[in-house]
Protein backbone atom coordinates (compact mmCIF):
# COMPACT_ATOMS: atom_id res chain seq x y z
CA UNK A 1 0.00 0.00 0.00
CA UNK A 2 0.93 3.54 -0.66
CA UNK A 3 0.14 7.13 1.20
CA UNK A 4 -1.25 9.51 -0.08
CA UNK A 5 -1.11 13.66 0.71
CA UNK A 6 -4.83 14.81 2.16
CA UNK A 7 -6.81 15.64 -0.89
CA UNK A 8 -5.00 13.70 -3.26
CA UNK A 9 -7.07 12.13 -5.69
CA UNK A 10 -8.15 8.57 -6.41
CA UNK A 11 -9.66 6.20 -8.17
CA UNK A 12 -12.84 3.90 -6.54
CA UNK A 13 -11.83 0.52 -8.42
CA UNK A 14 -13.67 -3.03 -8.36
CA UNK A 15 -13.05 -6.19 -9.94
CA UNK A 16 -15.61 -8.42 -9.92
CA UNK A 17 -15.31 -12.31 -10.40
CA UNK A 18 -17.93 -15.37 -10.35
CA UNK A 19 -16.35 -15.55 -6.47
CA UNK A 20 -14.68 -12.69 -4.90
CA UNK A 21 -14.68 -9.19 -5.39
CA UNK A 22 -11.15 -7.26 -5.31
CA UNK A 23 -11.44 -3.90 -4.79
CA UNK A 24 -9.13 -0.68 -4.14
CA UNK A 25 -8.22 2.68 -4.25
CA UNK A 26 -5.94 3.70 -6.31
CA UNK A 27 -3.77 7.00 -7.02
CA UNK A 28 -3.43 8.13 -10.94
CA UNK A 29 -0.06 6.88 -10.85
CA UNK A 30 -1.62 3.45 -10.43
CA UNK A 31 -0.34 2.93 -7.02
CA UNK A 32 -2.99 1.51 -4.15
CA UNK A 33 -3.26 3.40 -1.19
CA UNK A 34 -6.18 1.00 0.05
CA UNK A 35 -7.09 -2.62 -0.82
CA UNK A 36 -10.56 -5.07 0.51
CA UNK A 37 -11.63 -8.03 -0.74
CA UNK A 38 -15.63 -8.93 -0.44
CA UNK A 39 -17.13 -12.51 -2.18
CA UNK A 40 -19.46 -12.02 -4.66
CA UNK A 41 -22.20 -14.43 -3.96
CA UNK A 42 -23.60 -14.96 -7.04
CA UNK A 43 -25.72 -18.01 -5.68
CA UNK A 44 -28.24 -15.02 -4.06
CA UNK A 45 -28.74 -13.81 -7.58
CA UNK A 46 -27.70 -10.92 -9.98
CA UNK A 47 -29.80 -8.52 -8.24
CA UNK A 48 -27.94 -9.46 -5.22
CA UNK A 49 -24.76 -9.12 -6.36
CA UNK A 50 -25.36 -5.85 -7.93
CA UNK A 51 -26.28 -4.88 -4.45
CA UNK A 52 -23.08 -5.72 -3.37
CA UNK A 53 -21.14 -4.14 -5.86
CA UNK A 54 -22.85 -0.73 -5.21
CA UNK A 55 -22.56 -0.92 -1.38
CA UNK A 56 -18.84 -2.01 -1.59
CA UNK A 57 -18.34 0.71 -3.78
CA UNK A 58 -19.99 3.38 -2.03
CA UNK A 59 -18.27 2.14 1.25
CA UNK A 60 -14.79 2.61 -0.34
CA UNK A 61 -15.91 6.49 -1.35
CA UNK A 62 -17.01 6.87 2.15
CA UNK A 63 -13.49 5.68 3.38
CA UNK A 64 -11.48 7.34 1.26
CA UNK A 65 -13.29 10.83 2.56
CA UNK A 66 -13.23 9.93 5.73
CA UNK A 67 -8.88 9.38 5.34
CA UNK A 68 -8.90 12.90 3.39
CA UNK A 69 -8.74 11.64 0.34
CA UNK A 70 -10.95 12.55 -3.15
CA UNK A 71 -12.57 10.54 -4.87
CA UNK A 72 -12.79 11.08 -8.18
CA UNK A 73 -14.55 8.33 -10.03
CA UNK A 74 -15.18 4.87 -10.47
CA UNK A 75 -13.94 1.74 -12.52
CA UNK A 76 -15.50 -1.69 -12.41
CA UNK A 77 -14.51 -4.52 -14.28
CA UNK A 78 -16.89 -7.80 -14.60
CA UNK A 79 -16.90 -11.41 -16.72
CA UNK A 80 -18.47 -12.04 -19.79
CA UNK A 81 -19.94 -10.01 -22.40
CA UNK A 82 -19.53 -6.37 -21.99
CA UNK A 83 -21.16 -3.00 -23.28
CA UNK A 84 -18.57 -0.72 -22.41
CA UNK A 85 -19.89 2.35 -24.39
CA UNK A 86 -23.73 1.94 -22.98
CA UNK A 87 -21.81 0.59 -19.43
CA UNK A 88 -24.49 -2.14 -19.43
CA UNK A 89 -23.00 -5.86 -18.36
CA UNK A 90 -24.86 -7.70 -20.90
CA UNK A 91 -24.49 -11.49 -20.22
CA UNK A 92 -22.66 -13.01 -17.76
CA UNK A 93 -22.54 -16.76 -17.39
CA UNK A 94 -20.92 -17.29 -13.85
CA UNK A 95 -22.33 -14.22 -11.88
CA UNK A 96 -26.35 -14.22 -13.81
CA UNK A 97 -25.86 -10.88 -15.16
CA UNK A 98 -28.53 -9.85 -17.95
CA UNK A 99 -28.47 -5.85 -19.41
CA UNK A 100 -27.84 -4.38 -16.10
CA UNK A 101 -27.01 -0.88 -16.84
CA UNK A 102 -24.36 -1.21 -14.07
CA UNK A 103 -22.16 2.08 -14.83
CA UNK A 104 -25.38 4.19 -14.36
CA UNK A 105 -26.26 2.25 -11.48
CA UNK A 106 -23.08 2.77 -9.70
CA UNK A 107 -22.65 6.57 -11.10
CA UNK A 108 -26.00 7.38 -9.63
CA UNK A 109 -25.22 5.95 -6.22
CA UNK A 110 -21.63 7.25 -5.77
CA UNK A 111 -22.22 10.90 -7.66
CA UNK A 112 -19.02 10.32 -9.52
CA UNK A 113 -18.15 9.66 -13.07
CA UNK A 114 -18.17 5.90 -13.77
CA UNK A 115 -16.58 3.26 -16.36
CA UNK A 116 -17.52 -0.31 -16.95
CA UNK A 117 -15.77 -2.96 -18.81
CA UNK A 118 -14.80 -6.44 -19.42
CA UNK A 119 -12.33 -8.03 -16.61
CA UNK A 120 -9.77 -9.31 -18.90
CA UNK A 121 -9.46 -6.35 -21.02
CA UNK A 122 -9.11 -4.25 -17.73
CA UNK A 123 -6.32 -6.60 -16.76
CA UNK A 124 -4.84 -6.04 -19.90
CA UNK A 125 -5.36 -2.34 -19.76
CA UNK A 126 -3.28 -2.44 -16.49
CA UNK A 127 -0.49 -5.45 -17.85
CA UNK A 128 0.26 -3.10 -21.05
CA UNK A 129 0.48 0.10 -19.13
CA UNK A 130 2.01 -0.78 -15.72
CA UNK A 131 2.84 -4.23 -16.04
CA UNK A 132 4.80 -6.86 -18.29
CA UNK A 133 3.79 -4.88 -21.29
CA UNK A 134 5.11 -1.34 -20.62
CA UNK A 135 6.83 0.14 -22.63
CA UNK A 136 5.69 -1.96 -25.70
CA UNK A 137 3.06 -0.05 -27.94
CA UNK A 138 1.04 -3.96 -29.41
CA UNK A 139 0.52 -6.34 -26.39
CA UNK A 140 -1.70 -9.57 -26.39
CA UNK A 141 -2.89 -9.97 -22.51
CA UNK A 142 -4.05 -13.54 -22.37
CA UNK A 143 -5.54 -15.04 -18.87
CA UNK A 144 -5.42 -18.24 -18.57
CA UNK A 145 -7.40 -20.07 -16.05
CA UNK A 146 -10.96 -21.48 -15.45
CA UNK A 147 -11.56 -20.36 -19.29
CA UNK A 148 -9.20 -18.16 -21.83
CA UNK A 149 -9.61 -14.58 -22.87
CA UNK A 150 -7.67 -12.26 -24.58
CA UNK A 151 -6.93 -8.21 -24.80
CA UNK A 152 -5.60 -6.94 -27.93
CA UNK A 153 -3.67 -3.57 -26.27
CA UNK A 154 -2.82 -0.46 -29.36
CA UNK A 155 -1.13 2.52 -27.20
CA UNK A 156 -2.48 1.55 -24.20
CA UNK A 157 -6.17 1.06 -25.39
CA UNK A 158 -8.03 -2.08 -25.70
CA UNK A 159 -10.57 -3.04 -28.19
CA UNK A 160 -13.65 -4.55 -27.20
CA UNK A 161 -15.01 -5.46 -30.63
CA UNK A 162 -18.46 -3.88 -32.34
CA UNK A 163 -20.73 -6.06 -29.73
CA UNK A 164 -18.32 -6.44 -26.87
CA UNK A 165 -17.04 -9.67 -27.70
CA UNK A 166 -13.21 -8.85 -28.50
CA UNK A 167 -10.89 -11.28 -27.31
CA UNK A 168 -12.63 -14.40 -26.75
CA UNK A 169 -9.48 -16.31 -27.91
CA UNK A 170 -10.90 -19.06 -26.10
CA UNK A 171 -13.54 -20.10 -28.23
CA UNK A 172 -10.95 -20.62 -31.17
CA UNK A 173 -11.74 -23.85 -32.23
CA UNK A 174 -8.17 -25.60 -31.77
CA UNK A 175 -9.53 -29.31 -31.62
CA UNK A 176 -12.52 -30.11 -33.60
CA UNK A 177 -12.84 -33.57 -32.27
CA UNK A 178 -11.96 -32.79 -28.97
CA UNK A 179 -14.29 -32.26 -25.85
CA UNK A 180 -17.12 -29.79 -25.92
CA UNK A 181 -16.79 -26.67 -24.89
CA UNK A 182 -19.10 -24.88 -22.47
CA UNK A 183 -20.39 -22.33 -25.62
CA UNK A 184 -21.59 -25.49 -27.24
CA UNK A 185 -18.92 -26.58 -29.85
CA UNK A 186 -15.99 -29.17 -29.63
CA UNK A 187 -12.79 -28.38 -29.49
CA UNK A 188 -12.50 -24.65 -28.24
CA UNK A 189 -8.88 -23.66 -27.28
CA UNK A 190 -10.33 -22.99 -23.44
CA UNK A 191 -12.21 -26.65 -23.80
CA UNK A 192 -8.70 -27.92 -24.07
CA UNK A 193 -5.74 -26.12 -22.70
CA UNK A 194 -7.62 -23.72 -19.73
CA UNK A 195 -6.24 -24.53 -16.51
CA UNK A 196 -9.93 -26.31 -15.17
CA UNK A 197 -9.52 -28.66 -18.92
CA UNK A 198 -5.96 -29.57 -17.85
CA UNK A 199 -7.31 -30.83 -14.62
CA UNK A 200 -10.62 -32.42 -16.37
CA UNK A 201 -8.53 -34.09 -18.74
CA UNK A 202 -6.18 -35.93 -16.16
CA UNK A 203 -8.95 -37.13 -14.39
CA UNK A 204 -10.61 -38.38 -16.87
CA UNK A 205 -7.46 -40.63 -18.32
CA UNK A 206 -6.56 -41.43 -14.59
CA UNK A 207 -9.39 -41.54 -12.31
CA UNK A 208 -8.06 -39.33 -10.35
CA UNK A 209 -9.39 -35.75 -9.30
CA UNK A 210 -6.27 -33.34 -9.79
CA UNK A 211 -6.02 -29.21 -10.30
CA UNK A 212 -3.60 -27.83 -13.45
CA UNK A 213 -0.86 -27.53 -10.83
CA UNK A 214 -1.20 -30.66 -9.44
CA UNK A 215 -0.96 -32.17 -13.66
CA UNK A 216 2.26 -29.85 -13.66
CA UNK A 217 3.96 -30.99 -10.61
CA UNK A 218 3.67 -34.23 -11.53
CA UNK A 219 4.48 -33.84 -14.75
CA UNK A 220 7.85 -32.11 -13.78
CA UNK A 221 8.51 -35.49 -11.60
CA UNK A 222 8.30 -37.20 -14.69
CA UNK A 223 4.90 -39.21 -14.85
CA UNK A 224 4.08 -40.16 -18.37
CA UNK A 225 0.70 -39.39 -18.56
CA UNK A 226 0.58 -36.14 -16.53
CA UNK A 227 3.56 -35.22 -19.12
CA UNK A 228 1.42 -36.09 -21.90
CA UNK A 229 -1.76 -33.95 -20.46
CA UNK A 230 0.82 -31.35 -20.37
CA UNK A 231 2.25 -31.68 -23.46
CA UNK A 232 -1.24 -31.77 -25.24
CA UNK A 233 -2.60 -28.70 -23.34
CA UNK A 234 1.04 -26.97 -24.21
CA UNK A 235 0.37 -28.01 -28.25
CA UNK A 236 -2.90 -26.50 -27.76
CA UNK A 237 -2.05 -23.06 -26.21
CA UNK A 238 0.66 -22.63 -28.85
CA UNK A 239 -2.27 -23.50 -31.49
CA UNK A 240 -4.31 -20.75 -30.34
CA UNK A 241 -1.10 -17.96 -29.79
CA UNK A 242 0.02 -18.66 -33.76
CA UNK A 243 -3.47 -17.80 -34.74
CA UNK A 244 -3.70 -14.70 -32.34
CA UNK A 245 -0.46 -14.06 -33.55
CA UNK A 246 -1.22 -14.07 -37.83
CA UNK A 247 -4.81 -11.98 -36.52
CA UNK A 248 -3.07 -8.93 -34.32
CA UNK A 249 0.71 -8.98 -35.18
CA UNK A 250 1.74 -8.36 -31.58
CA UNK A 251 5.44 -7.27 -30.34
CA UNK A 252 4.57 -9.04 -26.97
CA UNK A 253 2.06 -11.44 -25.69
CA UNK A 254 1.71 -11.25 -21.43
CA UNK A 255 0.20 -14.71 -20.14
CA UNK A 256 -1.56 -14.52 -16.94
CA UNK A 257 -3.80 -16.29 -14.77
CA UNK A 258 -3.53 -19.69 -13.07
CA UNK A 259 -2.08 -21.76 -15.67
CA UNK A 260 0.73 -18.96 -15.76
CA UNK A 261 1.56 -19.78 -12.08
CA UNK A 262 3.50 -23.32 -13.68
CA UNK A 263 6.25 -20.65 -14.64
CA UNK A 264 8.95 -22.24 -16.65
CA UNK A 265 7.58 -25.22 -16.81
CA UNK A 266 4.79 -23.55 -19.06
CA UNK A 267 6.80 -20.65 -20.65
CA UNK A 268 9.81 -22.97 -21.71
CA UNK A 269 7.90 -25.60 -23.83
CA UNK A 270 5.03 -22.59 -24.64
CA UNK A 271 8.14 -20.45 -26.61
CA UNK A 272 9.40 -23.41 -28.26
CA UNK A 273 6.12 -25.03 -29.51
CA UNK A 274 4.64 -21.51 -30.62
CA UNK A 275 8.09 -20.87 -32.80
CA UNK A 276 7.48 -24.48 -34.31
CA UNK A 277 4.43 -22.52 -35.50
CA UNK A 278 5.43 -18.96 -37.05
CA UNK A 279 6.25 -18.95 -40.23
CA UNK A 280 6.50 -15.91 -42.18
CA UNK A 281 5.27 -14.09 -38.77
CA UNK A 282 7.59 -12.19 -36.32
CA UNK A 283 7.75 -14.52 -33.20
CA UNK A 284 5.76 -12.46 -30.13
CA UNK A 285 7.88 -11.97 -27.07
CA UNK A 286 6.22 -14.42 -24.88
CA UNK A 287 6.13 -13.20 -21.04
CA UNK A 288 4.59 -13.76 -17.46
CA UNK A 289 2.37 -11.38 -16.21
CA UNK A 290 3.57 -9.14 -13.50
CA UNK A 291 0.54 -7.79 -11.34
CA UNK A 292 -0.98 -11.05 -10.21
CA UNK A 293 -4.46 -10.09 -9.21
CA UNK A 294 -4.04 -6.77 -8.64
CA UNK A 295 -4.31 -6.07 -12.31
CA UNK A 296 -8.30 -6.06 -12.77
CA UNK A 297 -8.06 -3.53 -10.17
CA UNK A 298 -5.58 -1.20 -11.45
CA UNK A 299 -6.69 -1.45 -14.93
CA UNK A 300 -10.19 -0.97 -13.69
CA UNK A 301 -9.20 2.19 -12.39
CA UNK A 302 -7.23 3.15 -15.09
CA UNK A 303 -10.19 2.96 -17.56
CA UNK A 304 -12.08 5.15 -15.52
CA UNK A 305 -9.44 8.15 -15.71
CA UNK A 306 -9.57 7.37 -19.46
CA UNK A 307 -13.04 8.35 -19.41
CA UNK A 308 -12.12 11.47 -17.45
CA UNK A 309 -10.38 12.97 -20.07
Amino acid sequence: MTDAPDGAPVVVALDVGGTGMKCALVRPDGAVVHAERHPTGAERGPAAVVDTILDVAEGLAGKARAEGLTPIACGIGVPGLVDEVAGVAVWSSNIGFRDVPLRELAATRLGLPTALGHDVRVGGLAESRLGAGRGVRHVLFVAVGTGIAAAHVVGGSAAAGAHGAAGELGHIQVRPDGPRCGCGRPGCLEAVASASAVGRRYTELAGTPLTAAEVADRAAAGEELAGQVWREAVEALADGLATAQALYDVETMVIGGGLARAGARLFDPLRAALRERMTFHREPRLVAAALGDEAGCLGAALLALDRLE
